[in-house]
């Protein structure tokens, strides 16, 4: 295990829960490492902006949450769409986790990765026919049904497969989460689930339902949520909901509690109280004794990331000064799509000065910005940069906009790295284009 000692100027380590920056007792002499692997190094290996996962702390978090849980246990059904590396998927595999999964591309993924069919959910709005075909063929275990077309759907095409699938109603309880409305699901206003009467409607004509065995509940209001009230609020409303059915002669299998734990993107942010949010599970599902699914994905994987990146040039400006990186708004999109946060962190052998930048990328856009007038250790070009936080919905969310490669991913662990995805190529970035001499008439 490292030392948990961090510079000064860190101000916080950049994998929770494994350590991975030492100082030694001399200020001026500072050791930077990532589970044991010398960052200068593997950019110099690997090349920037790249994203460096820390196997040891998705390890972590799993085990952290399963321990929290472990009065209630439960079924983890990792979210893919934070993370779907599939480096990432065959170490959730390894550790018994499930998947949850919102596209065919996933659970591809997700099954080539060794997670079983068994462990997989199915959510989404708009779940396609034949989406839904290949999840019944492939054997998932649930699907979260989110509106009374998709029912009808899933009963039709099941029918047509000789098969019986098992689904959970996706209740909306119109509770505000309390986050970004970018990403708020549980409120009346949002496309996610049906109210509590349509739900209740569901279950008392699923008679008719020959080849769809509705068993199940399930809630998801929003994601990066630090306060336990909403989710107290919603799972309760869920937990009542349940007690009805039951009490009218439904039999409830399953209650899906959703995901949406908040994670730390700076150093002042509070983590979600987990011991609050497993108390408001055990007192709104008590006497429930069927199987609890958890959908974490941002939870497992935000803290485990970080993106690597340069410094390109140092540029000032009549009114600001723009410390501008090679990794640009295309790599990572969640600040210039929800104004998030992310610390950054120059990575310097020894301290600098202060100094207040706009940390800006390469991008023709102005919203290609990583943060405004951010205090950090002053930079030069060529110094290497650290943007935490960034294992969730980064890589994930990426794009070629500007025609920029996709950036390659890193696994690191216990002084080793992997590659686990390289840098994309130009040819590979335009591998589906072609002339357009192939006519033909529709």
């Amino acid at each position: 295990m490292f030392s948990p000692l961090a510079p000064r100027w860190m101000g916080r380590l950049l994998f929770p829960g494994m350590p991975i920056m030492i100082a030694s007792s001399d200020s001026h002499a500072v050791e930077t490492v990532f589970d044991g692997v010398d960052p200068h190094a593997l950019a110099q290996a690997v090349g920037t902006p790249c994203y460096v996962y820390s196997a040891a702390t998705i390890r972590h978090r799993i085990a952290s949450l399963a321990t929290a849980l472990r009065s209630r246990p439960a079924t983890l059904c990792y979210a893919v769409k934070a993370n779907p590396s599939f480096a990432v998927l065959q170490l959730m595999a390894a550790e018994g986790v499930g998947a949850d999964i919102v596209s065919e591309g996933e659970m591809w993924r997700a099954l080539r990765a060794g997670i079983p069919a068994g462990r997989i959910v199915f959510s989404g709005v708009g779940k396609q026919d034949r989406e839904i075909l290949a999840a019944l063929d492939a054997g998932i275990s649930r699907f979260n049904v989110e509106s009374a077309d998709e029912l009808a759907s899933l009963q039709r095409l099941a029918s047509e497969r000789g098969r019986v699938a098992h689904a959970a109603v996706r209740v909306n309880p119109d509770v505000d989460a309390l986050t970004h409305a970018k990403i708020s699901t549980g409120k009346s206003e949002n496309k996610f689930g049906v109210s509590i009467d349509e739900a209740r409607r569901w279950f008392a004509g699923s008679g008719s339902l020959s080849h769809v065995r509705l068993d199940g509940l399930h809630v998801h209001i929003g994601s990066q949520i630090v306060d336990v009230a909403p989710f107290r609020l919603a799972i309760g409303r869920v937990g009542d909901l349940w007690r009805e059915l039951v009490a009218a002669g439904h039999a409830i299998r399953s209650i899906d509690v959703g995901g949406g734990l908040g994670v730390r993107y700076r150093a002042s942010d509070r983590a979600v109280d987990m011991a609050g949010y497993v108390s408001a599970i055990r007192e709104a599902l008590t006497g429930f004794d069927g199987a609890l699914l958890l959908e974490p994905g941002r939870y497992l994987v935000a803290e485990a990331g970080v993106l690597l990146t340069r410094v390109l040039r140092v540029k000032q400006g009549d009114e600001r000064q723009f410390l501008v990186l090679d990794a640009a708004m295309n790599d990572l999109a969640r600040p210039s799509l929800y104004d998030a946060w992310h610390d950054i962190v120059p990575l310097h052998e020894t301290p600098r000065s202060m100094q207040v930048y706009d940390v800006v990328g390469p991008v023709c856009e102005t919203g290609d910005t990583f943060a405004r007038e951010r205090e950090m250790e002053a930079c030069r070009p060529g110094d290497l940069v650290a943007i935490l936080g960034a294992g969730a919905y980064g890589a994930s969310m990426a794009s070629t906009y500007n025609s920029r490669p996709l950036a390659a991913e890193v696994m690191v662990e216990n002084g080793r790295y992997a590659v686990v995805r390289r840098r994309q190529t130009f040819d590979e970035m335009i591998a589906g284009e072609q002339p357009a001499n192939d006519w033909q008439i529709a």
